[in-house]
C-alpha cells in the first residue's frame, strides 16, 4: 500500500472482501506504511467498503442483464 501511496497519492484506500472485516487493520496498517512512504505527512485514509464483504457480490449483481 505504501507503493500505491507513493505513486498515486490517493485520498483513500478502500478494503473490500473478507479483509474488510478485520477491524484491527484500519489502525495498524497506516502505522506500518509510514516508514515506507516518501513524504513527511500521509493523509491517505484506509477504510472498509461501504457494503463490507458483500461488495463484490453486489457489483456482480449490477452486471446481470435486466429482463
Amino acid at each position: 500500500l505504501a507503493g500505491i501511496i507513493n505513486v498515486l497519492d490517493p485520498d483513500v484506500i478502500v478494503l473490500g472482501g473478507g479483509v474488510s472485516r478485520l477491524e484491527w487493520l484500519y489502525e495498524a496498517v497506516p502505522r506500518l506504511w509510514l516508514p515506507h512512504v516518501f513524504s513527511d505527512e500521509v493523509r491517505t485514509r484506509l477504510v472498509p467498503a461501504v457494503h463490507g464483504d458483500s461488495s463484490g457480490v453486489r457489483g456482480a449483481a449490477w452486471l446481470w442483464p435486466a429482463p
